[in-house]
């Protein structure tokens, strides 16, 4: 062969090769809304390894885009466009539905796949839950529908007590709404009284706990959302130094030293998460994907907590908890 004929031969095989370089499929990348600050370290790991279930592993074969709206929910839309602009291949929103509807409103052609304890029917999210249609679909965990559980599993905690309170954000009226009406109509069957404190902010969540040391209120239900699980600590800490038994919805809660919680796995909810935003990046479609319904909830006691408020906690409710702190 000539040498010509030789150069020209390798300058298009590498020519070709450069070409098949470039045809590569680039990793797809996920959008990561959260309207709260940054999720916590094992709630990241369940979204994770519902990927990897998947069969996607983040930095190997998808890329995640992570923006946090810090409870600033107007920012929502603006990083709901920012992740538009940058091209996802799917939006991942867990744990609020007002991700969902600024992800809604900035696409209606990118994937949006959500974990809401609200109803996402109700809430506009999809058109029904077997069929959402559109192009959103998710997890639904059903928080305001066990407000009614809640408070009777604190009655039973607290059977001489008829004056309670529950602690709700008013930014948040979706899950607000329904659960001081589960907790109305649930408080009149055991014939108690319930009372809502409202705060949205760490000055209006200390106001509340004063009122409930001024009026006497003998346990509290803190209303599920971003706003509270954001602030854990501050909530559990003003629970112990009021000494107000008190229900959280969520096992973090009394993983840190709240008294007792009821609620949907949280690590389940990111897990399901990442296991249908896996099933979306292979190629499913949102309309055609049902709304999953949470199965697993837990009933977490602490004892430690139960004994320094001086609590007896009944044996049948200890037996049927998921887990007891000791």
């Amino acid at each position: 062969m000539k040498r010509r004929e030789w150069l020209m031969l390798m300058g298009g095989a590498a020519m070709w090769a450069r070409g098949a370089h470039a045809q590569q499929p680039a990793m797809p990348m996920i959008g990561f809304l959260y309207a709260g600050s940054q999720a916590t370290p094992p709630l990241l790991a369940a979204f994770r390894e519902g990927l990897a279930e998947a069969g996607y592993r983040e930095g190997q074969n998808v890329a995640v885009e992570y923006r946090w709206a810090n409870n600033a929910l107007d920012r929502l839309p603006e990083l709901a466009a920012d992740l538009v602009r940058r091209r996802v291949a799917v939006i991942a929103t867990p744990g609020s539905y007002q991700a969902t509807l600024a992800a809604k409103s900035a696409t209606a052609t990118i994937p949006i796949v959500f974990s809401t304890g609200v109803d996402p029917v109700q809430a506009g999210l999809v058109g029904s839950l077997n069929r959402p249609g559109g192009n959103v679909t998710g997890i639904n965990f059903m928080q305001a529908e066990l407000a009614a559980k809640q408070l009777g599993l604190l009655h039973e905690l607290l059977p001489k007590a008829k004056h309670f309170a529950v602690l709700v954000n008013p930014d948040n009226p979706a899950v607000t709404g329904s659960a001081v009406t589960e907790l109305q109509m649930a408080a009149s069957s055991i014939e108690v009284q319930v009372e809502v404190l409202r705060a949205s902010s760490n000055a209006e969540i200390d106001q509340a706990f004063a009122a409930i040391s001024e009026r006497h209120i003998e346990g509290l239900l803190i209303s599920p959302g971003p706003l509270f699980g954001n602030r854990r600590v501050q909530l559990v800490t003003l629970a112990a130094n009021h000494a107000v038994p008190t229900m959280f919805y969520d096992r973090e809660f009394a993983d840190i030293g709240g008294l007792v919680s009821y609620g949907s796995s949280l690590a389940e909810q990111y897990r399901q998460t990442g296991i249908y935003t896996g099933r979306v990046l292979k190629g499913e479609k949102p309309k055609d994907m049902p709304v999953v319904q949470a199965t697993k909830f837990e009933l977490v006691i602490n004892q430690p907590t139960a004994k320094a408020l001086e609590l007896d906690v009944p044996a049948m409710l200890l037996s049927r908890a998921d887990d007891v702190i000791e």
